[in-house]
């Protein structure tokens, strides 16, 4: 609930009893100043239980705080209400819970303030979207471009400072556990056989370089002939790797939508510009060490031509002990193969990337921050001893993180293995995100797993694609064109933030404090303000699909974690509507009793200890409103 103009209005509060029902008013309410507020009707339904606003709300005055009036039905002593109707193409709306109010008929001269604000979209929330703080609205003050023991830029920061462009930066290759090793490397080399018995090691450049360029030289070239070059410097595989996801997609998607027999030549001498664009050491961002790596957008492009062919040494195995075990993959190896329809529009979203980012004509040459965030367990709050109140909401079932968030901190429901299944089968929140922004894709290149208090932050990457659908109904659905503004560095106002959620095998394992505790530090971490002026946060279900999270516990952690770190949250429950109007009574119901972060931990304790000894289902939101006036 957002705080009047102290000038002319303290905050009334309508206090929600949900075992109940009622509404009651608190003694104390301060009286209105009626030359400085408009009267607001709020009308209560009682068949549905919430207060709504009729449609000829005024606008509230930000210079001030409007009245509202519950109007009594004397005879009854109920408040009467109609239904408002607004609706938006991009969410439909959705009917108001309900409270069914208990009061004297002389309530009626008494004023409250009104427990929601009505939205364009269909969603009734203590915040309007448009309140939040977004990225452009941030006074960040980036000063020059800069690296640092911490900070490794690979584009020439005086080139770019005196506005030259994103010009690489030179420097010697890095052969060694520390640095991303690079299939140019003089070091990279491979084993090629001869005769019946006899082989020798050969530079892997040279053997890539060949292959490519003669890929690249042809006017079209088919996905036999991808599958041949990428077979040549990788002979260890043949027999092993499929290509038939590949092979028919060439076959049944158009070429009036992309001709990929002429983009597949295009991405080959694309991968070739490797030496060109990549000419300094690309150092890993290791577990346990906070740090960060600033690429141009072509550069990304050209490490990921050289992922779709496959050139990458040594990131081909799966296996724990290898070298790169605690790295996500990055060759593209396992989305050529076992075609399926997520196959399919996976590779419209990439090939898609690749035939803006190889027309010169096209392609943006701005920067993009890959930053990896790591604290140690005695930089976690004390959540117990947490003074900090809920933060500002808002909630809607319509919208989505991608779109709506689109400015704020983007929260990416992430695995320790950054990515997801982006390049297998997966197709959910994270994998959909990386689609729609596949420069997303490199930092599995550098990321190592994620740990318990650790998080990615990137900012700058575009987005190329529009999609509707999930899962198995997940379609790409064209171009996207990127309206949002650069900062001082030329990057797209966008941040994302990669956070991993615990995935549960049995459900009932995440009602348990030691778990509530590291989800607690894991979205702090990400929400943890690093500057003095930072976005919002939009997010929503994290955790809740395969990882078995129950999305009111997660709601609830992200509320607090929000509130720690002093951030309004946007919450969007894709289309569960019942969450939306649950979120939005339980975050009233904690704003208008005061409750503070550490009693709200005191609270879980107690619900994780309910339900430890019950079999049946509790309800989270339910037990929150039916304890929380008695226990704070």
């Amino acid at each position: 609930m957002a705080e009047g103009n102290d000038s002319s209005q303290e905050k009334d509060l309508i206090q929600f009893d949900e075992s109940s029902g009622s509404v009651s008013e608190p003694p104390e309410m301060a009286r209105r100043n009626d030359s400085s507020q408009m009267r607001d009707l709020i009308q209560a339904d009682k068949s549905s239980g919430s207060v709504s606003e009729p449609p000829e709300m005024a606008r509230r005055n930000d210079s001030s705080q409007e009245k509202d009036l519950i109007q009594f039905d004397k005879s009854s002593g109920q408040a009467r209400s109609s239904s408002p109707t607004s609706s938006s193409s991009s969410s439909s709306s959705s009917s108001s819970s309900t409270t069914q109010p208990s009061c004297s008929a002389d309530v009626s001269s008494r004023r409250v303030k009104a427990a929601r604000m009505r939205t364009k979209d269909g969603s009734s929330s203590s915040c309007p979207l448009k309140k939040l703080k977004y990225l452009r609205q941030c006074d960040l003050k980036l000063g020059r471009l800069t690296f640092s023991r911490t900070h490794s830029v690979l584009v020439d920061v005086d080139e770019f400072n005196c506005g030259k462009g994103a010009v690489p930066q030179g420097g010697k290759d890095m052969w060694h556990g520390n640095f991303v090793k690079m299939p140019c490397s003089p070091s990279s080399m491979m084993v090629v056989k001869f005769g019946h018995k006899q082989q020798t090691s050969r530079w892997r450049w040279e053997v890539i370089f060949k292959k490519l360029s003669a890929l690249a030289e042809k006017t079209t070239a088919s996905a036999e002939d991808v599958e041949k070059a990428i077979m040549k410097y990788n002979p260890k595989y043949k027999g092993q790797w499929s290509f038939d996801a590949l092979y028919s997609f060439v076959k049944v998607i158009p070429k009036t939508e992309n001709d990929f027999t002429k983009l597949f030549p295009k991405i080959a001498a694309l991968a070739l510009k490797l030496p060109e664009y990549v000419k300094k050491g690309l150092p890993l961002l290791k577990k346990g060490n906070t740090a960060a790596v600033t690429l141009s957008q072509v550069q990304i492009s050209c490490l990921l031509a050289n992922a779709f062919f496959c050139t990458f040494p040594y990131r081909n195995a799966t296996g724990a002990t290898g070298e790169y075990g605690s790295y996500p993959s990055i060759n593209f190896t396992r989305l050529f193969g076992q075609w399926s329809s997520r196959k399919k529009e996976k590779l419209r979203a990439i090939l898609h990337y690749f035939h803006v980012m190889t027309d010169k004509l096209t392609r943006p040459n701005g920067l993009v921050t890959f930053e990896r965030r790591c604290y140690k367990a005695t930089d976690m709050p004390n959540w117990r001893c947490c003074e900090e109140k809920m933060n500002e909401l808002h909630v809607a079932s319509g919208g989505t993180i991608e779109t709506e968030g689109a400015g704020l901190l983007q929260v990416d429901f992430a695995a320790s293995f950054i990515g997801g299944g982006v390049l297998g089968s997966g197709l959910v929140q994270e994998e959909i995100l990386f689609l729609l922004n596949p420069e997303l894709i490199v930092s599995r290149l550098f990321t190592e797993k994620l740990g318990d208090t650790e998080c990615l932050i990137v900012t700058g990457s575009q987005q190329f694609s529009r999609y509707s659908g999930f899962g198995d109904s997940f379609e790409w659905a064209g171009p996207h064109r990127d309206h949002l503004g650069r900062d001082d560095w030329d990057r797209q106002q966008r941040r994302i933030l990669a956070i991993d959620a615990t995935n549960f095998k049995h459900q009932r394992d995440q009602y348990n404090m030691t778990n509530v505790t590291r989800e607690l530090n894991k979205a702090y971490c990400g929400f943890k303000r690093r500057e003095s002026d930072e976005p919002d946060i939009a997010t929503g279900k994290w955790g809740c699909g395969v990882f078995n999270g129950d999305p009111q516990l997660k709601a609830v952690i992200q509320l607090m974690a929000a509130a720690r770190a002093k951030r309004g949250l946007a919450f969007f429950t894709f289309q569960d509507k019942e969450l939306k109007k649950g979120l939005q009574r339980t975050h009233h119901t904690l704003v208008t009793d005061g409750a503070t972060v550490g009693q709200l931990y005191s609270l879980l304790e107690n619900y994780c200890a309910v339900r430890k000894a019950s079999e049946a289902h509790v309800n989270l939101f339910q037990f929150l409103s039916n304890t929380s006036r008695s226990r704070l």
